[in-house]
């Protein structure tokens, strides 16, 4: 007698393998668009060598990745370190220039201000207690 249910039958061991399966298909994608990602990337490389890199890792992929990382794999290492300090010094300089001064510098440009006689001394007590009020 049936009471209207299906039962699955996936034994546990094809669940690991469709895993494992499935695994190794998003990590062989993620390492293909590394390649392709440094491919384009590496400014050393001309047009021409971008291009046939391309396709070669397009028309044969498994072979292409393969070859890609034995000729230029020690690169992309040294390359993306690269990038990565380029980034950090641009944040770097990017966060000092639009840092803010300290109150000591403001106190001091409002002084050298007042003494070439740019602003008054209303002036300059005005902006002094703004700054020593933020």
């Amino acid at each position: 007698m049936s009471d209207g249910r299906q039962t699955m039958d996936y034994p546990l061991l094809n669940v690991f393998w469709t895993t494992m399966w499935i695994f190794l298909w998003v990590l062989w994608l993620m390492l293909l668009f590394r390649v392709i990602g440094d491919i384009f990337r590496d400014d050393s490389l001309s047009g021409w060598a971008k291009a046939g890199w391309c396709v070669f890792v397009i028309v044969l992929p498994f072979l292409g990745v393969f070859v890609y990382l034995m000729a230029r794999g020690r690169g992309m290492g040294r390359r993306e370190m690269k990038r990565v300090e380029q980034a950090e010094e641009e944040f770097r300089e990017y966060v000092r220039g639009t840092a803010g001064t300290s109150h000591a510098e403001e106190l001091s440009r409002l002084v050298e201000l007042k003494n070439h006689g740019d602003i008054t001394a209303e002036e300059y007590e005005r902006a002094k207690a703004k700054v020593l009020a933020a």
